[in-house]
């Protein structure tokens, strides 16, 4: 196999890239006599794939004959990620020899060389030189450092005494609180919640949200959402289901204003630790929002476009954690692993084609089917699912539904009342029952 490499890469066509790059992914492990003089001179190669491909290969002979023509590399050539593997090729030879190139290193411009550096260096962590040197990297300009560091360094150690991952609050499951949600979350303790699923009001776009100016709007969910993280367990996901919206005119003299939510509640969830994992997109059908198109189609004046706004956004977001999620799903047994798994006719794209729902009570409630999709996407049975702004709690009853528990609040009694209406009857039924409470009982029955 060794000739046949060898009489493959001696004397071809170097502008046949494709020929040259199958060659090279098909080498396997390489002894130390191997005669790798062919692959060598592609080192020079004036394509970048084949210059890296090269370069792994030659890290798989385990000497440091090649490491003088790796440094060079890293040093002269122009490409970024071909630079990149020379400094993961010396790494791969884990040879103390080479700690001051890689502390060198540590200040390319480049984060993803940089981090190539710390990678080869973490294989000494431990060495009084490496510790004191990577954890001045805390305060590197580049966020992708600073979390290795923070991860390797100076991550919290979980305390062992806290109660398990699944444990679920008895006084949280299942219960629905009448009050205002910034003075419910102060009576619930760190880390109880495994999901949030919750659509916050429209800005002054419908008679239960109205607020002073857009200002205060953000700064009541910036209010929320910190509580929110604080109750959420660690790793765990927020999903905010939110879209711009529009605030009428007042008059024909008058123009109207469309705010956009989704991106100004993206900055403050960031701030406040969130870290971003996903942009999905829900579609509705064309026939069920309103109408913006009309008067363009007539006219067809240019910039007087107004599309129909057919797609709402469910950002989704994760508490921040220096672990992976592995670790969030071993916190859990086999068996409600195995129940939990997602079903067929999952959604494969990042765009979710749903119908709106709407009733007499309530204009602008959950779909069961969103609801169920992103719970079984983003918690395990017997996790604890909150909203917030439970409106008609179509969240709660999809979560039992399912096998979660829930927790609701709503501020609007005629919401509340509503969800009695239903839920009551539905609990007679069902061994663990939905529990009704104002916010003075709840915190009375916190303190139990």
């Amino acid at each position: 196999m060794k000739e046949e490499i060898s009489l493959s890469l001696n004397g071809l066509d170097n502008s046949n890239i494709a020929y040259i790059t199958s060659i090279l992914e098909k080498i396997g492990h390489i002894s130390v006599d191997f005669d790798a003089s062919p692959i060598v001179g592609l080192l020079t190669h004036f394509s970048p794939e084949v210059r890296v491909l090269a370069i792994k290969n030659l890290a798989k002979i385990k000497n440091d004959i090649y490491i003088q023509k790796f440094i060079e590399i890293y040093e002269n050539d122009t490409s970024s990620i071909v630079r990149r593997e020379a400094v993961s090729a010396i790494g791969r030879q884990r040879n103390k020899k080479n700690i001051p190139f890689f502390i060198r290193v540590l200040s390319d411009n480049d984060p993803k060389i940089a981090c190539q550096a710390i990678r080869a260096l973490l294989i000494f962590k431990g060495e009084r030189l490496i510790d004191e040197t990577l954890k001045l990297l805390i305060n590197h300009e580049n966020e992708m450092i600073k979390a290795v560091i923070s991860k390797e360094y100076y991550a919290q150690k979980t305390d062992k005494n806290t109660k398990p991952h699944s444990f679920v609050p008895e006084q949280l499951k299942d219960v629905i609180v009448l009050g205002d949600v910034k003075d419910v979350l102060k009576t619930i303790k760190e880390e109880s919640f495994h999901l949030t699923f919750t659509s916050p009001p429209y800005y002054n776009a419908r008679d239960y949200s109205t607020y002073e100016s857009y200002e205060a709007y953000l700064s009541f969910l910036e209010t929320v959402f910190k509580e929110v993280y604080r109750t959420t367990k660690e790793g765990r996901f927020l999903i905010v289901n939110t879209s711009p919206v529009i605030v009428p005119r007042i008059s024909r003299t008058h123009s109207s204003k469309r705010y956009p939510i989704p991106f100004d509640l993206h900055t403050i969830l960031i701030k406040q630790g969130w870290e971003f994992i996903d942009d999905i997109v829900w579609e509705k059908p064309e026939y069920s929002v309103k109408n913006r198109i009309g008067g363009f189609q007539q006219h067809r004046k240019p910039l007087a476009y107004k599309p129909n706004s057919v797609t709402e956004y469910l950002m989704v977001y994760r508490k921040k954690t220096d672990k992976l999620l592995d670790w969030n799903i071993h916190q859990y047994d086999n068996d409600t692993i195995k129940s939990s798994k997602v079903s067929d006719g999952f959604f494969t794209t990042n765009v979710w084609k749903i119908c709106p729902k709407s009733d007499k009570v309530h204009s602008a409630i959950f779909p069961i089917e969103l609801c169920q999709k992103v719970i079984e996407y983003y918690s395990y049975k017997g996790d604890l699912i909150f909203d917030p702004f439970a409106g008609s709690g179509t969240l709660g009853r999809t979560a039992k539904s399912m096998d979660r528990k829930f927790f609701l609040t709503e501020k609007e009694p005629k919401y509340f009342e509503y969800m009695k209406s239903f839920l009551d009857v539905e609990s007679l039924l069902e061994e663990n029952h939905t529990k009704f409470m104002t916010l003075d009982e709840f915190k009375a029955k916190q303190g139990e």
